[in-house]
């Protein structure tokens, strides 16, 4: 997909702060960090929308996404707690259509949820 900013950071053409990566999926630091440590995750192959999209068959690219967060949570020493997240759609906060979740760290981030 030419236009989808995360298949150009894939590709080379947009440049990143590469973290780690997979056969499948490449983490590269956030350009617009909101806690001291802030990892995107995406899947290699262009991944249209978000977790919506997703379904079974996509079991083991999840799977290799959350590992590879865990990873680069101990790699980063986030000893004290980590949060992943992934939005969906605009109203959550969603601007690159491309599935792709977020690992933030590094200082408290407060209560989310219940």
């Amino acid at each position: 997909m030419t236009d989808c900013l995360f298949c150009k950071i894939v590709s080379g053409g947009v440049p990143a702060k590469k973290v780690a990566e997979t056969a499948d999926v490449l983490a590269f630091r956030d350009i617009n960090p909101q806690a001291p440590t802030h990892v995107l995750l995406i899947p290699k192959r262009h991944v249209a929308g978000s977790a919506a999209e997703l379904s079974a068959r996509d079991g083991a690219l999840i799977g290799e996404m959350l590992a590879l967060a865990a990873r680069i949570a101990s790699d980063e020493g986030l000893t004290s707690g980590w949060r992943l997240v992934t939005n969906v759609g605009p109203h959550a906060g969603q601007s690159v259509f491309h599935l792709h979740f977020h690992l933030v760290g590094g200082a408290p981030l407060g209560r989310f949820g219940t």
